[in-house]
């Protein structure tokens, strides 16, 4: 694939992401947290780019182009980024912390993001849809012992990768129609307060992200 250009320009590095989904916003998070220039092309996922085609031939979002190097997939993206952008660095340094973050992605992405794919998704049964919210809720709430006022982000208190798949999820609860318990989980409203405040995450929402939230 040639590489893009912006008026003319030679552009290295190129973002085709979707406005809604939760996958495209944790690329669009790593991205504003290490300041990375980028061209970030919307789209529609009925009508396909031809372009992102070319980048990823299932047509599936994100997929990030940089010069000749096609990738997709969130979590290959985000380490991609943090491997080529070292600073600020969103993984642990040192190979027990490095795993224990890897597989803590691994049960985000089994136990939240699927689940949230399902309460989303369309042409799926109501009754399939309020099963998967119910155990997205439930599995939130047992999590929640995850969040300590001990520590300002997940891990410990640098923001991490982990936050960066973590976030997107917590951020779309009130377009799922899942309501938290407050007693349970206010060590998990802190931490949101603290990622939802900072200027990456801002900037990191689309125009359809900002009115998922009502505060």
């Amino acid at each position: 694939m040639p590489s893009m250009s912006i008026s003319g320009r030679r552009t290295p590095m190129v973002l085709f992401s979707n406005s809604s989904d939760q996958y495209s916003h944790r690329v669009r998070l790593v991205l504003r947290e290490k300041r990375i220039a980028v061209k970030e092309i919307a789209v529609d996922l009925v009508n396909l780019d031809e372009d992102l085609i070319v980048a990823n031939p299932t047509g599936e979002v994100p997929a990030l182009v940089d010069r000749d190097l096609q990738l997709y997939h969130s979590i290959v993206i985000m380490e991609y980024l943090d491997e080529r952008y070292p600073h600020p660095p969103l993984l642990p340094i040192y190979p027990v912390a490095r795993a224990e973050a890897r597989l803590m992605i691994h049960r985000i992405e089994q136990e939240w993001a699927l689940r949230v794919d399902v309460i989303a998704g369309k042409g799926i049964r109501s009754g399939k849809r309020e099963q998967a919210r119910n155990e997205l809720r439930e599995s939130i709430i047992a999590f929640a012992h995850h969040f300590s006022d001990q520590r300002k982000f997940f891990l410990n208190n640098e923001f991490t990768i982990v936050d960066c798949c973590v976030a997107p999820v917590l951020w779309r609860l009130d377009s799922l129609d899942i309501t938290l318990p407050p007693q349970q989980t206010k060590n998990l409203r802190r931490y949101m307060n603290n990622v939802f405040s900072r200027e990456s995450f801002r900037t990191s929402l689309s125009e359809v992200e900002e009115e998922m939230r009502s505060v």
